[in-house]
């Protein structure tokens, strides 16, 4: 195969219809075409030679040409792609490194090896191309739905034609035990398209929630114009879903506008979903509210929130237990999932226990510590007392006003209290000073001798030890395993010290030991103030 005149024509001829078929520039058929003659002369001339090839975009016509570039005399090593300074003087008027020559060589004949490795080189460039265009097609409407035609299923993965590529439905996406058939038409929700060796793959999902998002998204008209938000949503897919919403209009109710006319708009949904029962929840920045409305059509008596943990406390009657919980515990699943907060329940029943046996112990601590008999320790639980500290150190006026408390009896009363913890103190400085503490140690300041007992118990013996802690080593928190929430508890959680306290601490006795310049702390401390001051001048001008 040569490239002459008579064929010259036919590489743009043939580079057009293959860009035309695969969706592509033409262009880049050509610089395909330029590199596969390009290999094919190398073969020819010689490996080690630079031969390039232009096509004419016009007339089809193809230029070998031979090129050389200008080295410095120690760097030449490869004599057909390179040439000294001195060499080139003789082909350029002022050559210097870096330079090219250029000399056009005859064309060459194409046997059959190298026209087949020139089809290949053309080919790959031409699905590297194809690729790349589906890449950029489908990386933006990543989070989106499509509807495509179910092409073949694979081991329970449903491979889907979306117009200019395929894509992949894994099993574990799809809504319980759907099937489908080659031909049939399917939505799904673009969840992630990766650029991977053997070409871009797109990801569909039919199960997540953002699925549901975006169905509610094409029937209500309000949520694409951004009147109404969907702030959270919950999935049991093919099953039961919670979906919260709010109104940017005060004379647009949220609720009605999903559920729409004769409830047509959510009954469109709940049909693409196969039957998926879905409910619509108004969502409220107040979350004990919000998460008393996601746990309907259960009532609740309580809700007590514990944001640090961000966990939640939730009472209900003893006979709407189970509706709360759910089948199988779906109600409170999705509610938590809704709400993002771990949910315990109980019962009004269990809650009382609890509080009685709370009452109970406080009580007997009360009775066993401060010698007093069950009617006034009791009195002192009443009125909200719970450690000796409290009592210890309260303002006196917070005990006169107790039923028959008067100066004296409050005066006694905080002396005995004082007297304990004095006695608490001394017995744990003498354990921890057993246990090998330094003095470092002891008398760091913000360590009382209960806590410095407790990081004794753990190893933490001299103000070295302490200083490599981390915050949440000593004030506790959470972490998630496996998707769940897991407690880590702390050296002096017990103690009420939380992680800004700890912090403190741990910075302090780096400071104190050299580790850290406290000027360079300072100066950190100034940098981030002034961002936080910048941000919210900037807040404020967007709000202007």
């Amino acid at each position: 195969m040569a490239i002459t005149s008579a064929n010259q024509l036919e590489l743009l001829q043939t580079a057009e219809a293959v860009a035309r078929e695969k969706m592509i520039d033409p262009g880049l058929v050509v610089e395909a075409m330029e590199e596969s003659l390009a290999r094919a002369a190398k073969s020819r001339y010689g490996a080690e030679m630079d031969i390039r090839v232009s096509i004419d975009r016009r007339t089809g016509k193809a230029t070998f040409t031979r090129v050389r570039t200008v080295v410095e005399d120690e760097d030449l090593e490869n004599y057909q792609a390179e040439l000294t300074v001195e060499q080139a003087k003789q082909y350029l008027a002022d050559p210097a490194v870096g330079d090219t020559y250029s000399e056009e060589v005859p064309p060459v004949e194409l046997g059959r090896i190298a026209a087949q490795s020139a089809k290949q080189v053309i080919l790959q460039k031409v699905r590297e191309a194809e690729r790349d265009r589906q890449f950029a097609e489908f990386e933006d409407r990543a989070g989106t739905i499509i509807n495509g035609v179910v092409k073949r299923e694979e081991y329970g993965n449903v491979i889907v034609d979306v117009g200019r590529g395929e894509a992949i439905l894994r099993r574990n996406e799809k809504i319980g035990r759907e099937s489908y058939r080659p031909g049939d038409r399917i939505r799904c929700y673009i969840k992630d398209v990766r650029r991977e060796t053997r070409g871009p793959q797109i990801f569909l999902s039919r199960t997540d929630p953002q699925f549901m998002a975006e169905l509610f998204k094409m029937e209500v008209p309000e949520i694409y114009d951004g009147i109404i938000e969907i702030k959270a949503v919950a999935r049991d897919p093919g099953s039961r879903a919670k979906i919260g919403v709010v109104s940017y209009d005060s004379g647009i109710d949220p609720v009605g506008a999903c559920v729409g006319m004769r409830g047509s708009r959510v009954q469109a949904v709940v049909n693409e979903l196969q039957g998926e029962k879905i409910d619509i929840i108004p969502w409220n920045e107040d979350m004990p509210t919000f998460l008393v409305n996601a746990l309907q059509p259960a009532e609740v008596s309580k809700v007590v929130l514990d944001e640090e943990a961000e966990r939640i406390e939730v009472v209900v009657p003893d006979e709407q237990l189970s509706l709360a919980i759910g089948r199988r515990g779906q109600n409170v699943r999705l509610a938590s999932q809704l709400t993002g907060l771990d949910i315990d329940i109980m019962t009004e029943e269990e809650e009382s226990k609890r509080r009685q046996a709370e009452f109970e112990e406080r009580t007997k601590l009360f009775m066993d510590t401060l010698d007093l008999d069950e009617f006034f320790a009791q009195l002192l639980v009443s009125e909200g007392f719970t450690n000796l500290e409290e009592v210890a150190y309260v303002e006196l006026d917070e005990l006169l006003v107790i039923d028959g408390v008067d100066e004296d009896t409050a005066n006694e009363l905080q002396a005995r209290a004082r007297d304990v913890l004095e006695e608490q103190a001394r017995k744990a400085l003498e354990h921890a000073r057993e246990l090998g503490v330094d003095d470092s140690l002891v008398n760091f300041e913000g360590l009382t001798p209960q806590m410095v007992e407790a990081l004794a118990e753990d190893g933490i013996k001299t103000l070295e030890d302490f200083a490599t802690c981390a915050d949440w080593e000593l004030a506790g928190g959470w972490t998630t395993v496996d998707g769940q929430r897991v407690k880590d508890d702390g050296l002096l959680e017990k103690f009420e010290v939380d992680l800004e306290e700890a912090q403190n601490m741990v910075m302090t006795a780096r400071v104190l030991l050299g580790w850290v310049d406290p000027t360079e702390l300072e100066a950190s401390e100034d940098d981030g103030e002034e961002e936080l001051a910048e941000g919210e001048a900037d807040t404020d001008e967007q709000e202007a």
